[in-house]
């Protein structure tokens, strides 16, 4: 985990209350990707303390239990935000997810439904994969087949032949060197190292956008139109969510924003949902 300078959970009596923002990162990702630098900038220029807890196996060193991490992991979600706010007693604590850490984010909240006002005073998802089965079938086309799913997977299968050296027989090792796409690596590693009975099941099973009208913290959901890893026709329009707030701005790619539909710079994308999340905090 990493912390923006000058926090942490150690205690301390500041004078006056402090929001903690925590960024759960999306496929691969760190507390060093362009996204998580962004919303470190907003944090520090609104006085906010800000922390960026590393999935499993994304922190530069290899975890050493079995498993891995994966887009509806919401129990690791909940244990993370659970530990914050036994920590955090200086202020309202928010979440956004990026991507993948967007949809167990939002997966978590629906999940345990009023109790994540325990631990959350208002979450955000930003270009998350709600459906992964037609995220999944959008990555693995075309450009984006030739381009991002190869480049994910390079990483992805250097870290399943890893934790096969540390679990002999723990998944079929051949099959995910064999695979090509996301949706193969996830039938012949992600699927059954996490107890899913195969891609479609995970797919189905940890997919949140099914189950967002249970959400009971003020929740708001960003997908650009023009994502081109998340079909926008797969997404619950605005009102579609119950209490969920879904904006879907016309540009901004996939965790993009620079320009278009938020012009001016690349604030736009933690100016914007950071904004609201603070917003939505301070009132709780």
């Amino acid at each position: 985990m990493d912390w923006l300078a000058g926090a942490s959970l150690k205690p301390s009596t500041p004078s006056a209350p402090q929001p903690l923002l925590v960024l759960f990162h999306g496929l691969e990702g760190s507390s060093a990707s362009h996204y998580a630098q962004a919303f470190a900038d907003f944090a520090r220029s609104h006085g906010l303390a800000y922390a960026v807890p590393h999935f499993r196996g994304c922190s530069g060193e290899l975890n050493r239990a079995p498993r891995s991490y994966f887009s509806g992991d919401h129990q690791e979600v909940g244990w993370i935000l659970s530990r914050f706010r036994a920590a955090w007693t200086r202020g309202p604590l928010m979440a956004v997810g990026i991507s993948l850490g967007g949809n167990a984010l939002m997966r978590w909240a629906a999940e345990v439904g009023p109790e994540a006002a325990r631990a959350v005073d208002a979450i955000a998802s930003v270009c998350s994969p709600l459906d992964l089965a037609a995220s999944g079938a959008a990555i693995d086309r075309g450009f984006n087949k030739q381009v991002y799913a190869r480049m994910f997977l390079w990483t992805m299968r250097d870290k399943a032949a890893r934790k096969w050296a540390q679990y002999p027989q723990l998944f079929d090792l051949e099959r995910v060197r064999r695979a090509r796409t996301l949706r193969e690596f996830d039938d012949a590693f992600t699927a059954p190292v996490h107890g899913y009975g195969g891609v479609d099941d995970y797919y189905r099973r940890a997919s949140a956008a099914p189950l967002l009208a249970r959400i009971a913290v003020p929740a708001l959901a960003v997908n650009a139109v023009n994502d081109p890893f998340v079909p926008i026709d797969s997404l619950p329009r605005p009102g579609e969510a119950g209490p969920v707030n879904i904006w879907h701005p016309s540009h901004g790619g996939h965790v993009g924003f620079a320009s278009g539909a938020w012009p001016g710079h690349v604030a736009a994308l933690p100016d914007q949902v950071g904004g609201w999340l603070l917003g939505q905090a301070i009132r709780a």
